[in-house]
């Protein structure tokens, strides 16, 4: 078989791309291992996609090399993809801090993707293993589960290693090796943490579904205000899988559990309204009573507020403004929303993605070394990096 462009990963960004040259008139081949297209994004934002940010900027994106990303941002923006979701009349609601969620479910979605490749004429093969490529004279030549291919450019859209039960592999670094990229090292990213230490490891199982709103997690320089959430491995919750993606083994991460109180002078106040309260009775009103109950039996001693000294009152205020823990480790790529490091974009072309070591080679997506904050700012590098292919390949 004679193509113009190969496609291997019918996700995000291969979806995308895919339509995307086949508007421009190219003959477009999609492959997929898997037995069904855009699995992540029929499980991503709990089955309802959040598909993109209305404050999407470079800020958003983690890599080594910060720059990359901004091309292909400005060149195909939120408010783009925002277009195309309102002319398929697909509904949706903006969530909060600017993450637009579908109002239905996450395959609103996807079938809006199927009909644009179906309608540029995309071909689209699932269940077709790629068994191996070569460099020829004039492209690639692919061998696969429906034969032979031969193509002149050939995009790598297989994404990374995170929720292998979806069909996750190591393939797109394994090819992008083959012709001689640089892989940087790969980990979980957005991904919950375990704890170990035996005491908080109790606090964690008691509070097993407990969410806190508001907290500020921060770690080497970074801070996230957002809600935590307990679980009975560790902790979770929007704040901490952001925060996940800065942190690295060993280090400090600090949560601020009332960032919108002044604790000391809160507290103050309250030991001087309602001296005969117990500690435990007063953070029962911010946090739940069984948080509250725990919290009192590991960290402090309740008693009534009048038989605190200021400087007991200023270390409870400390440890709740200021709680410092060292997670055992993460959950790893099987609950990570993706996968930080990747193909070294240093060898790539920001503004077509075409690999600078092998010509007609392109990366988008989640294979690259590029990696946003939660939110849909993941899903709009998606759609930016192979809309930025698809117009080159």
């Amino acid at each position: 078989m004679q193509i113009d462009v190969v496609i291997i990963g019918a996700g995000a960004a291969g979806l995308m791309c895919a339509f995307t040259a086949a508007a421009r008139g190219r003959q477009v081949l999609l492959l997929d291992h898997a037995n069904k297209a855009g699995k992540k994004i029929l499980m991503s934002g709990g089955g309802r996609c959040n598909f993109t940010n209305l404050y999407t900027e470079p800020a958003n994106f983690l890599s080594s090399n910060s720059h990359f990303c901004k091309s292909a941002l400005a060149r195909y923006t939120q408010w783009d993809f925002i277009e195309m979701v309102n002319r398929h009349g697909v509904p949706y609601h903006e969530k909060k801090l600017g993450q637009l969620f579908c109002d239905n479910k996450s395959s609103d979605i996807l079938e809006m993707l199927l009909d644009e490749c179906a309608q540029a004429g995309v071909d689209l093969r699932l269940d077709t293993a790629v068994e191996s490529i070569a460099k020829r004279d004039e492209g690639y030549e692919l061998q696969t589960g429906v034969g032979a291919v031969h193509c002149q450019s050939l995009v790598i859209a297989t994404g990374g290693l995170s929720i292998p039960t979806l069909g996750a592999s190591g393939f797109g670094y394994q090819i992008a090796r083959q012709f001689g990229h640089n892989v940087l090292p790969t980990r979980a990213g957005l991904v919950p943490f375990t704890i170990t230490e035996p005491q908080l490891k109790t606090i964690c199982t008691e509070l097993s579904g407990t969410s806190v709103e508001d907290c500020l997690v921060s770690c080497n320089g970074q801070s996230f205000r957002e809600n935590i959430l307990f679980t009975h491995r560790g902790l979770s919750g929007p704040a901490i899988l952001q925060i996940s993606s800065y942190w690295q083994p060993g280090e400090v991460v600090h949560i601020n559990l009332l960032p919108h109180l002044d604790l000391n002078e809160w507290l103050s106040a309250q030991k001087q309204e309602r001296p005969n309260a117990e500690l435990k009775t007063v953070l029962g009103e911010v946090f739940t009573r069984k948080m509250a109950g725990l919290l009192c039996e590991h960290w402090f001693v309740s008693k009534p507020l009048k038989q605190y000294v200021p400087s007991e009152l200023e270390a409870i205020a400390d440890k709740l403004a200021d709680w410092q823990l060292v997670p055992a480790g993460t959950e790893g790529y099987r609950t990570a929303e993706v996968t930080l490091g990747g193909v070294d974009t240093r060898e790539v072309s920001s503004k077509t993605m075409e690999s600078q070591k092998s010509a007609g080679l392109y990366f988008v997506g989640e294979v690259l070394d590029v990696t946003g904050h939660l939110g849909g700012f993941n899903f709009q590098w998606a759609w930016a990096s192979a809309y930025a292919a698809g117009q080159f390949v």
